[in-house]
């Protein structure tokens, strides 16, 4: 357990860039260099994570630990992952605008972003050139990205992969492995359960204390949000809106975007904030319970996820979904990425020299990190 909390802790600590950069970064740490599962499983968990609501890069991560290590596994592989970007976003609560204002700190965020694009780019590259073998398959990459591209939105994603999927079963099933009929897939009712009674009865208690109303409020979010962090912004602005400041909420959702690790510590920023008498209490209450129901739905069906993934409908409907999720990376690569750090030719050199520095040269992904800090800041000083 400690070696699995140890691998995800420090990778929280260097995973800047938001779902679709941790998604890379799981795939370089966990299929290329640890081997901990090949391409087509992680795939599969990657895939899985876009259908069910919660935050998708740490549904990831925690289904990662649990094929490792089992439920507890997932917890630390979840602590680990999550824990830097606490720190963090308690640290930034407590100074908020001397920090998060100052240029130098711009630039370096600047620079990360940058790193961002390389990993997104390489996690594409990688998951191309094993998921999108033939023509169908490239077809359904490349419509992707294109409807994501020119409608970008949660109605057009979920349509996509849901139309991937029919697409996979009728022409994608010859190839898919057999297995024996008498195997069936068995939900893991409890978590589901557990998940259903939370979000039905959390309401009916909210008012008993402070603790108990921002539990709740953060499970109702976290259980509606399907498509990562940037999802749950408007439902958490919702929420809280008239509670805090509109100043407070968008350097909140500033320093969420600026740390490395889930989006979804937006939470801990705001909990903070929302306990002025307990802060840090506050903190731990919101960022639990936004990750929550995503953990008890993922737990719900990851257990028998792959038995059920064997079967020939389901496996060619997988094959579809992970050629659309290619052109999820695609997409994601230009928007949010791209578009939100790219501003100069400097900043094409500058990602021209990580991608010779990753693929050529080898380099630890820490060093990149500290390589595009570096020159960040520098890039202020031009």
């Amino acid at each position: 357990m400690f070696a699995i909390f140890k691998t995800f802790f420090l990778l929280g600590w260097i995973s800047f860039g938001g779902p679709a950069a941790h998604i890379g970064y799981f795939r370089q740490t966990f299929v290329e260099k640890r081997k901990w599962l090949d391409d087509a499983d992680y795939a599969q968990l990657v895939a899985l994570s876009q259908f069910l609501p919660g935050p998708g890069s740490s549904q990831v991560g925690f289904a990662l630990g649990y094929k490792r290590g089992g439920l507890s596994g997932g917890c630390a592989a979840f602590i680990g992952f999550t824990l830097p970007s606490v720190i963090i976003m308690v640290l930034m609560a407590l100074m908020a605008s001397q920090v998060t204002d100052t240029s130098v700190f711009q630039n370096l965020v600047h620079g990360l972003k940058l790193l961002a694009i390389v990993v997104v780019a390489d996690a594409a590259r990688g998951m191309y050139k094993n998921f999108c073998k033939s023509s169908l398959t490239v077809g359904v990459c490349v419509i992707t990205a294109i409807a994501l591209l020119l409608l970008p939105g949660l109605f057009t994603q979920m349509a996509v992969l849901l139309l991937a999927a029919l697409i996979g079963v009728f022409y994608l099933r010859g190839s898919a492995q057999k297995v024996h009929s008498s195997a069936t897939f068995k939900a893991s009712w409890l978590p589901l359960v557990v998940f259903a009674g939370l979000f039905i009865g959390l309401p009916f208690v909210a008012h008993l204390s402070p603790s108990a109303a921002l539990f709740n409020d953060f499970y109702q979010a976290g259980s509606l949000v399907f498509g990562g962090g940037h999802v749950v912004l408007p439902l958490l602005q919702n929420i809280v809106g008239d509670i805090l400041s509109q100043d407070t909420f968008l350097t909140g959702y500033a320093a969420a975007q600026a740390v490395p690790g889930p989006m979804f510590t937006v939470a801990t920023y705001l909990g903070y904030a929302l306990m002025p008498a307990n802060p840090v209490t506050g903190a731990l209450v919101a960022t639990l319970a936004v990750f929550l129901p995503g953990f008890l739905l993922l737990l719900g069906v990851l257990k028998n996820w792959q038995q059920l993934a064997n079967r020939p409908a389901v496996a060619g409907a997988l094959s579809g979904v992970n050629a659309a999720v290619v052109g999820l990376l695609v997409a994601a690569l230009y928007q949010p990425v791209f578009t939100s750090a790219v501003t100069s030719a400097q900043d094409i050199a500058l990602i021209l020299v990580g991608f010779y520095l990753l693929k050529h040269l080898k380099l630890h992904i820490v060093w990149l990190v500290i390589t595009f800090m570096v020159a960040g800041v520098a890039q202020g000083f031009l």
